[in-house]
């Protein structure tokens, strides 16, 4: 069935229904037992598998290059319905497409080049950016420090989402003066040591925990030229898990609806022979949708924005860049999706009896997910940051940073001032 005939609205392009037909029937696949591997603990390298196989990770890499060539909203589109099937693998590949959103738009031809190629035989990249510990928020611990013809890579990064599922860790370190420097970095390397201890109660399935580094050579064309990420990677990382949380809302809806349909025992103080034709029931199953139905309209909206940071990129108007870039953090901002899917995630236990805590019904596991998604670079703060600019006319601060405070004796280098 298309988006249109399950009442999920029209996808982002004409060419949508044809792009997600290739797919869907991986995701159904997926679907089937992600409550088992959720109960299991069971990682998903299978299903990523399948995914590879099927060119999911070349979805951004033009035609031309190997690729699929979709829009942001066509793959924000299709991360929502892969969010539906299991919102863990959505969450193992952020990393993979912020990368390819990096390549994309490098100003360096060389180096976009060969990383493009690498994608497009199907590489990917997990995430070696976040680290936990008494790292500055300003900084990092992992040092990236040049020896002769090579470098020598040594620390330790948390949240490395993805990485035992990838090819390559995407990695930010600090190079002998404390500056930030990227490079690429092979998990099978020597002195790479990636562990599955990530223990949140929900995207348990993600690989989000530490990775070890102990004296790994990395060459210099595995380091980024370029100091920055791109640009919009705010906007973009951020509507991944705006996506996912929509992707969830709908399989929550899928589940209730179901469970409602198949419920036989009634309550003696309901209101008709049936569940499944109580009116109270079927509003509780209503709400659910329109908050899975909003959540997605909302995505797609805002990946509209994002598109045009992208494209900003290549018109040679550095204030339209910013701009853009801007418009597309405040879009992002808006807690309205969070808000509407940890809401419908609690809300459908409404419409079931106590059965509905059955562990082997994996009701549960949408409101663990959600909740730990809408954990991530703290939400409270993102109303805020739109009010300031209805305000004040003030623009989102842009890239987000975790780690211990700097005081304000100190300057940026750490020392006292």
């Amino acid at each position: 069935m298309t988006q249109i005939e399950q009442a999920w609205g029209a996808g982002p392009s004409a060419r949508y229904e044809d792009l997600a037909k290739r797919f869907r029937h991986i995701f159904a696949h997926i679907r089937e037992t992600a409550v088992t591997r959720d109960i299991d603990r069971s990682l998903p390298h299978e299903e990523i598998g399948w995914l590879r196989a099927a060119k999911f990770t070349k979805l951004r890499v033009p035609t031309d290059e190997g690729g699929l060539g979709a829009t942001l909203p066509e793959l924000f589109n299709l991360l929502i319905e892969l969010s539906a099937a299991d919102p863990n693998v959505t969450n193992a590949l952020r990393s993979h497409f912020g990368f390819t959103e990096d390549i994309l738009v490098s100003p360096f031809p060389a180096y976009r080049q060969t990383w493009l190629k690498r994608i497009a035989r199907g590489d990917t990249a997990g995430s070696g950016h976040s680290e936990t510990g008494d790292a500055k928020v300003t900084a990092f611990s992992t040092r990236l420090i040049r020896q002769d013809d090579h470098w020598l890579l040594n620390g330790k990064k948390y949240y490395t989402t993805g990485s035992l599922f990838a090819d390559w860790i995407n990695l930010a370190a600090a190079d002998e003066a404390g500056e930030v420097i990227g490079a690429q970095v092979p998990t099978q390397a020597p002195g790479v040591t990636i562990l599955d201890d990530w223990n949140g109660f929900g995207q348990a399935l993600t690989a989000s925990g530490t990775v070890i580094f102990k004296d790994v050579v990395i060459t210099e064309d595995l380091i980024n030229p370029s100091r920055q990420r791109f640009r919009y990677s705010t906007a973009f990382f951020q509507l991944v898990h705006l996506a996912t949380l929509a992707g969830i809302a709908r399989a929550a809806t899928d589940d209730v609806s179901r469970l409602v349909s198949e419920r036989r025992r009634i309550y003696s103080h309901g209101n008709a022979d049936s569940v499944a034709a109580d009116p109270q029931i079927l509003q509780v199953v209503g709400t659910v949708r329109s908050a899975a139905y909003s959540a997605g309209a909302i995505v797609l909206k805002a990946a509209e924005s994002v598109q045009r940071a992208h494209e900003a990129y290549f018109l040679g108007d550095a204030d339209g860049l910013d701009a853009a870039i801007a418009i597309a953090d405040l879009e992002i901002d808006l807690t309205t999706v969070t808000d509407l899917v940890l809401d419908a995630t609690t809300r459908l236990f409404d419409a079931l009896g106590a059965s509905a805590a059955d562990r082997n019904n994996g009701l549960d596991r949408h409101w663990r997910n959600a909740r730990t998604i809408t954990s991530h670079n703290p939400r409270i703060y993102r109303s805020r940051i739109v009010g300031d600019f209805a305000v004040n006319g003030k623009w989102p601060p842009g890239a987000y940073r975790v780690g211990e405070p700097v005081s304000r004796l100190e300057t940026a280098s750490g020392e006292v001032a």
